[in-house]
Parts: structure tokens; C-alpha cells; sequence
């Protein structure tokens, strides 16, 4: 072995390192995401049920009709949100249902102030950054981008994922509460990612080895990432809608339901997050078809042969286009919109990992 090659398989093992070291932060980070969600300041919570009671409105006291009119007020002036006691947030349902206030997992204002949620979210920071290093380490050890094969583009994936949720924090959007199902799923792919689809670092095959790999690929992980997160909203959104519905409906939920429910955002912010998510990804998963049709022209002289990732790119992209016209066009919104988002993402997920280790196609050479 000579001087540069010993010197490449030093980074990938470096790499490996790396990424083994982000996923131990990402299980503190995880801890500290759950100490968040047990013990996390109480004071804020149990909103939702006072906002549903079937006397709301007409036995309400008249301080209470006056807080309540001065929200009206400040939504109206503040497009739509009025603030409950920062950071707690009302909501306005796409339903008949009254106005449910956000639960302080939703903010990044005052709910920073609980120690265990700034611990998790410095955690999570931290296990970023290693986690950023080990893929360009990676990247540096084969002296070419790092998602040419499965492993890579798992590491990477999960690696934008985590990203987009940092962004959309330092935005001070209201996404705290994606911390614990994001570090949660970001471990399972990067243990599936080092057990079961590792790879040696290697050089591309021919069939690879295009600027086309930079485009292609980087915006199939985006998108992935971000219709990750966006799938993630639509899973919470269906729990804590049949949570609102309960109480609606007179009910009591059990306690841990209520402990961790009432930290959601409500179920009509929590439908709108991924419903603006998908619609605003949508554009560019087109454009990675077109780029991969492009890119298939000029490493098999046709743009499109119906290869089982091409199919289920296709399918995907039809799923995800049947989920917004829905919405645009037959005023499909809640729960039936959210299960058609769940299927979309579901063929996404098939789409790389089904079609990859299951079914024999063109695209067999990226690392199984």
C-alpha cells in the first residue's frame, strides 16, 4: 500500500470514528430530550383542555371573555397568532374546533429556560458537528463527495436532517418538539448505517463518476430530509388531534397522554408545518427526477428505462402530488391528508431502502 492510499484509508477509519462518537452524543442528547418531556416545567402545561371545555365561551368569566378578546386583537394584528403567556401560542383550526393554544415544546422563547431542553438541544449541536465531520472526513478519504453508496448517503442524510431542524431553531421557528423523534431516528439510521449498509471507501464506478452525482444525489437528501421532517409533523399531528378530540368530546385522556401531548404544538400547527414542508420541497423533488433523467441519459443513453428507482421515484413524486392537490383543490385537510403524506413519505422510504436492498436494478451498485 502506498504513502497516499495508507493515508486515505486513515481518514476513512477516522471517519468511522467519527461517526460512532456522534452517535454517543446523540444518545445524550437523547437522554436529555426525554428529562425534558418527564420533567419539564409544569406551569405550562394543560392549555388545551380550559381552550375545548364545552362551556367555553358562554360560562367563561368576563376577565377571561376580555383576555380572550385581546388575543382575538393581537392575532389580527399579529397575522393570525396571539400569544397566551409567551411562549404558548393560539392557533386557529382548519376544523369547527376552538382555538387551541400551542404546548411550550412547540417555542424557542421562554421554554429555552427549562435545563434539560438547552441541554439536549447543546447536545444535539455538538453531535451535528462530529456527526458533519465524519461525512466530510469521509468525503476527503475517497477524495470525492460522500454519497456514493448507501452507508454514505444514510450518514448524510441523517446529517442534513439534523441540520434542517438547527436552521429551523436558529430561525426561532417552533420546532422544539421535533428534537426527541429526530435524535431518536437519526440513531436508528446511523446504527443500521454502520451495522448493516457500511462500505468500504472506495472509488466511484464508472457509471458514477459525473458532476451529475453532486446534483442529483445532494437534492435526493435534501428532499429526503426535509420530507422527513415534515412526516414527522404529520405523525404528531394525528395523535394530537385525537387528543383534542377527546377532550372535545368530554373525555380524559391518562396522564402521560396528557404530560406529553400538551407540549405539542396543536394539531392545526402541527398539519400546517408539514403541510408547508411538502409543498415547499415538492418543487425541488421534481427537479431531481429531471436530474436523474438527465444524468441516465448520459450514463446509459436513454432518460428514461423504467428501472425500479426510476419507477419509485415516479410513484413517489405522484403520491406527494396527489397529497397537495388534495389539499389545494377537494379541501382535504386533517386526517386524511395526513395519511396520504404518511403513504408518500412511506413510498420515499421504499424508494431507498426497499428498492435498494430488495429489488435488482441499475442502481444495484450503490453499496449492496
Amino acid at each position: 500500500m502506498n504513502l497516499a492510499a495508507a493515508n486515505n484509508q486513515a481518514l476513512a477509519d477516522f471517519s468511522t470514528v467519527l461517526i460512532y462518537s456522534a452517535m454517543a452524543v446523540y444518545v445524550l442528547a437523547f437522554v436529555g430530550h426525554i428529562a425534558e418531556w418527564v420533567f419539564g416545567s409544569r406551569s405550562k402545561v394543560a392549555r388545551t383542555a380550559g381552550a375545548l371545555s364545552p362551556a367555553r365561551g358562554a360560562g367563561a368569566a368576563p376577565a377571561d371573555r376580555g383576555a380572550a378578546a385581546g388575543g382575538s386583537a393581537r392575532a389580527a394584528a399579529g397575522g393570525g397568532t396571539a400569544v397566551l403567556d409567551r411562549p404558548t401560542v393560539v392557533t386557529r383550526s382548519g376544523s369547527a374546533r376552538a382555538d387551541v393554544p400551542d404546548g411550550p415544546g412547540a417555542a424557542a422563547g421562554d421554554a429555552r429556560g427549562d435545563l434539560y431542553g438547552t441541554i439536549a438541544l447543546a447536545l444535539t449541536v455538538l453531535a451535528f458537528l462530529i456527526h458533519a465531520a465524519g461525512v466530510v472526513t469521509r468525503g476527503l478519504s475517497v477524495q470525492r463527495v460522500p454519497w456514493a453508496n448507501m452507508y454514505e448517503f444514510s450518514t448524510t442524510f441523517s446529517m442534513v436532517a439534523v441540520g434542517a431542524y438547527l436552521a429551523f431553531v436558529v430561525a426561532r421557528k417552533n420546532v422544539r418538539w421535533i428534537g426527541l423523534p429526530l435524535v431518536t431516528t437519526v440513531l436508528l439510521d446511523l446504527g443500521l448505517a454502520t451495522t448493516v449498509l457500511y462500505t468500504e471507501s472506495d472509488q466511484l464506478p464508472p457509471a458514477l463518476d459525473s458532476f451529475w452525482l453532486v446534483i442529483h444525489v445532494s437534492l435526493a437528501i435534501g428532499c429526503g430530509a426535509l420530507f422527513y421532517l415534515g412526516a414527522v409533523g404529520t405523525v404528531l399531528y394525528l395523535f394530537r388531534d385525537r387528543y383534542e378530540g377527546k377532550l372535545e368530546r368530554g373525555g380524559s385522556p391518562g396522564a402521560f397522554a396528557t404530560s406529553v401531548l400538551e407540549r405539542l404544538p396543536s394539531a392545526a400547527s402541527l398539519d400546517k408545518f408539514a403541510y408547508r414542508v411538502n409543498a415547499a420541497v415538492f418543487p425541488f423533488w421534481t427537479f431531481t427526477i429531471v436530474a436523474g433523467a438527465i444524468w441516465a441519459e448520459a450514463a446509459w443513453g436513454r432518460y428514461w428505462g423504467w428501472d425500479p428507482k426510476e419507477v419509485w421515484s415516479f410513484i413517489t413524486w405522484a403520491a406527494y402530488a396527489c397529497y397537495l392537490h388534495a389539499r389545494a383543490t377537494a379541501g382535504w385537510k386533517g386526517r386524511k391528508a395526513a395519511y396520504l403524506a404518511l403513504a408518500a413519505f412511506a413510498c420515499w422510504l421504499f424508494n431507498y431502502y426497499g428498492v435498494n436492498m430488495l429489488v435488482p436494478g441499475l442502481h444495484s451498485y450503490s453499496g449492496l
